[in-house]
């Protein structure tokens, strides 16, 4: 079995990368009211810089053999927000966005963003249902333009439990219906830390036909009793369609205090019980890990587990499990 691992939007190896960074709406303001095209203009420069970035760390990540990464999705500031709703991102930033895609095709990089959790499909409220659907057509508008496929996936939760799971999940599959069928395709949906477990979960993507990624630390924290071997096989499958390699994430716990939180680093006691599990269903699987100290944790997992019973090195940032 061969198991690929990824790290989240930035890099705490490469100096000066930042892929996220950012221009408030009171600065944009307040240079617009001097000067539009000025204010305007700032907010392109960042947002070119992000880009240049992003692709740095591309560059970055096939250097050390990285082919699993998740973009920021800070990589255009004020995107979405109504004051620039004239502004064509898109066009005007299109070389720079096809070149990330061509990069990643180049490179077979499996790629994903991961919206905000204010992205909130099953929200008993349409306001927040069409900003949801505006921020996740936001992020489809970027991967079409990087002429990336729907191997290129939004990862989201199914959203606030709302006083009620049941309605709140029901809900959920009514709102999908109005999901553009664009956005449909590139969405996969992740088990949380408080309100649905990863069974709830499972059930919800078997029952409108989506990929599921496990996230091993959010299962931890929330579940109903149901085990890991029990759903791990069902999970891998919800992949099939996808035609991807079973998708999952992993943290370890701040604290035992603070458990939902992230750690600096992964422990790998955390994660190799799980690969045993996994190892039984005779598939590669990908691993995005989850930690405050981003690449420089992913590396030092890899390393660690290398040493483990079973588990042998692949590179900087893979493993077989023999």
């Amino acid at each position: 079995m061969l198991i690929r691992f990824g790290y989240v939007a930035m890099s705490v190896i490469l100096e000066s990368a930042s892929p996220s960074s950012t221009v408030t709406f009171k600065t944009y303001s307040k240079l617009a009211e001097k000067d539009e095209a000025a204010a305007l203009a700032r907010v392109r420069r960042t947002a070119r810089e992000n880009l240049l970035n992003t692709l740095r760390l591309l560059r970055h990540n096939r250097a050390y053999g990285v082919r699993l990464y998740r973009f920021s999705s800070k990589i255009i500031p004020l995107a979405t927000h109504p004051a620039l709703k004239d502004w064509d991102y898109i066009k005007d930033l299109k070389d720079e966005l096809e070149t990330i895609g061509g990069f990643v095709k180049e490179n077979k990089i499996r790629v994903s963003f991961h919206p905000d959790h204010y992205t909130l499909l099953n929200s008993p409220g349409e306001e927040i249902l069409q900003a949801s659907l505006k921020d996740l057509g936001h992020h489809c508008r970027l991967l079409d333009a990087m002429v990336l496929d729907n191997r290129a996936r939004l990862i989201i939760h199914t959203g606030g439990a709302y006083s009620n799971k049941k309605k709140a999940l029901e809900r959920f599959k009514q709102n999908w219906d109005r999901v553009p069928r664009h956005i449909a395709d590139r969405i996969a949906v992740e088990n949380d830390d408080k309100s649905f477990t990863a069974k709830e979960v499972l059930d919800l993507c078997n029952a409108l036909s989506l990929p599921m990624v496990l996230d091993i630390h959010h299962y931890k924290c929330n579940n109903e009793g149901e085990s890991l071997a029990g759903i791990l096989p069902a999970v891998s499958t919800t992949w099939d369609k996808a035609g991807l390699p079973p998708k999952f994430h992993i943290s370890s716990p701040k604290s035992v205090d603070d458990f939902r939180s992230h750690h600096d680093f992964v422990n790998p006691d955390d994660l190799y019980p799980f690969l045993k599990l996994a190892r039984e269903l005779n598939n590669d699987i990908d691993i995005m890990v989850e930690a405050k100290q981003k690449d420089r944790a992913m590396f030092q997992l890899v390393r660690d587990l290398a040493g483990y019973p079973m588990v042998e090195s692949a590179g900087d940032a893979a493993l077989i499990f023999l």
